[in-house]
């Protein structure tokens, strides 16, 4: 089903059965986005949870201009970032002098890795390196777009990056036994 119009007509008139259908359409996809950026399963669910309350609060301003998947995955991240600002712990590390000006040579994945490994890896990731992580190598955020959202400096998402990707490639060299060759 490509057009989801109909559905969307129907979740907005309350129908229960179309809101259900809604959710299991898209629940296991923005679960695993959900994962990237929580804790634990547990606060996973949680965001996803709060992400399609908004999502159906909200449904009647999707103008079907743009992909509908697109519309709610932004919703998801967006819950998943609010969530996390009001963490205190949520603090970005200011490292302005410590990132790689060359971004772009880490922006393949681990062939050797399989990506339930490597979401583990980035689930243990410290929350501001985690969530600078997924917003860039991930979600394609630029560093301009990232230092809005999360109210940081540019070199700080940058060093973060930078900081994320070295903690992710030791952890690889120390749990896989694989080579990294992403420097």
């Amino acid at each position: 089903m490509n057009n989801y119009t109909d559905l969307i007509k129907a979740c907005v008139k309350g129908n229960r059965v179309a809101q259900n259908r809604l959710y299991h359409l898209f629940a296991d996809k923005m679960y695993g986005l959900c994962l990237r950026y929580a804790d634990s399963e547990d606060e996973a669910k949680d965001i996803l949870q709060d992400g399609f309350i908004k999502v159906f609060i909200n449904l009647k301003q999707f103008n079907n201009k743009g992909s509908f998947e697109g519309w709610i995955r932004k919703i998801i991240v967006n819950t998943a970032l609010e969530k996390f600002r009001d963490k205190s712990y949520l603090f970005a590390v200011n490292m302005d002098n410590d990132y790689d000006q060359s971004d772009k040579k880490y922006d393949h994945i681990l062939s050797e890795l399989a990506a339930n490994d490597l979401l583990k890896l980035i689930q243990e990731l410290s929350p501001q390196y985690r969530m600078v992580f997924n917003l860039y190598a991930i979600e394609g955020y630029s560093h301009k777009e990232i230092c809005k959202m999360l109210n940081i400096k540019e070199g700080t998402s940058k060093s973060n990056l930078s900081r994320a990707r070295e903690i992710l490639k030791d952890k690889v060299k120390k749990y896989y036994n694989v080579s990294v060759n992403w420097i």
